[in-house]
């Protein structure tokens, strides 16, 4: 099993940037689809963007597709979310997680889990 661990968030003005990123131990992941998820106070978690295990697809939520790129660094051990012009609606626990589906962008797919990092966006 694959252990994630998340960093890079932060407190940022909104229309300001922060880029995620997610380290594997265990396992690469270079060979899982890779998804990022997001949880705010008091609401359910939800999807943000995966990329395949191939890395030659990605997904993401409509609100932020146009901000969002998610990535994998040249080793593929690496996972990375760029924010862009953040909103106060992105204020949130981010998570990484890892599927062993060659594709997809549903929660329940993904059976590995980060503990989070907290992102602030403030007016």
């Amino acid at each position: 099993q694959v252990q994630l661990v998340e960093s890079g968030g932060g407190l940022v003005q909104a229309g300001g940037s922060l880029r995620l990123s997610c380290g594997g131990s265990g396992h690469s992941l270079g060979t899982y689809t890779m998804g990022w998820f997001r949880q705010a106070p008091g609401k359910e978690r939800e999807f943000v963007a995966a990329i395949n295990w191939l890395g030659d697809s990605t997904y993401y939520r409509n609100t932020v597709k146009g901000r969002f790129t998610i990535s994998r660094d040249g080793t593929r051990n690496t996972l990375r979310l760029q924010m862009n012009n953040l909103q106060l609606g992105d204020t949130a626990v981010y998570y990484c997680a890892a599927s062993n589906r060659l594709s997809t962008a549903n929660e329940a797919d993904f059976h590995s889990w980060g503990q989070g990092t907290q992102v602030t966006v403030s007016s």
